[in-house]
């Protein structure tokens, strides 16, 4: 009966998933929560033009087996392929090897479909040091030497995360920070713009792509959510008066 639940369970969960990307598919303007710090991006790259000064990407200090570094190499996509539309200067700095080389490849692929590939300079993306702290020493230097309009700090950070917000704050950049850090996060939220907390961070590349695809998934898990808590309210209430059928449903997880 447990195994017949569980897939019971997956068959529910899949047809929602498969509903909702057809939506998504027929309806490309469907509605997904306001995410602040993603409506910002264009805001922030838009300043970085006007102003002829350059956008900071900022890596965190994990490899490509972090999911959040893979998030942050998905945003950063799609922050490159808006850059090449605006003909603004994108700087990505990085402390891992294969990550440089990762976002490299991403950054050229994305000034590739905008067209505009001879834009693209593989020495604007860049290791600068595989140690956290001169690789915090190195960063905060090219932040307070060049001034760029606007840095994005995205992935896994550890106690670097407050040095490299405040020192770009100094600057006056505007900033928009993500991670899934939780110990980082009060110091992004206070010292940075806007700030992409926990699961913002893995929402933010459909959120910025409208990918029909991945905002039927993203619009899939919240309903999935919704139900499940639910479900939880509904059995926490019944089981008071001595009726667990609804627990029993989840026995197996």
């Amino acid at each position: 009966m447990k195994k017949a639940n569980n897939f019971i369970i997956m068959i529910i969960l899949s047809v929602i998933i498969f509903y909702f990307i057809v939506h998504a598919r027929r309806n490309p303007n469907m509605f997904l929560r306001k995410i602040s710090g993603l409506d910002a991006v264009d805001e922030a790259l838009g300043r970085a033009t006007e102003m002829g000064k350059p956008v900071l990407f900022v890596h965190g200090l994990t490899g490509m087996g972090s999911i959040s570094t893979i998030a942050a190499i998905s945003i950063l996509g799609r922050i490159a392929r808006k850059i090449a539309d605006y003909d603004a200067n994108l700087k990505v700095v990085n402390n891992d090897p294969i990550v440089m080389s990762v976002s490299q490849e991403v950054v050229k692929e994305s000034y590739l479909e905008a067209g505009r590939p001879d834009a693209y300079t593989s020495d604007n993306v860049f290791l600068v040091a595989s140690e956290q702290f001169p690789y915090v020493a190195a960063v905060g230097g090219i932040m307070t030497r060049e001034r760029p309009a606007a840095n994005f700090f995205v992935g896994y950070f550890y106690a670097e995360a407050l040095i490299l917000a405040e020192t770009g704050a100094a600057t006056g950049a505007i900033q928009i920070a993500g991670t899934d850090a939780y110990t980082q996060l009060p110091f992004f939220i206070t010292t940075c713009d806007y700030t992409l907390i926990g699961e913002e961070l893995y929402a933010a590349s459909a959120y910025l792509s409208r990918e029909p695809m991945l905002m039927g998934t993203l619009r899939a898990q919240d309903v999935g959510k919704g139900i499940l808590i639910v479900i939880l309210v509904l059995g926490t209430i019944l089981a008071s008066f001595g009726l667990t059928f609804i627990t029993r449903l989840f026995e197996a997880f």
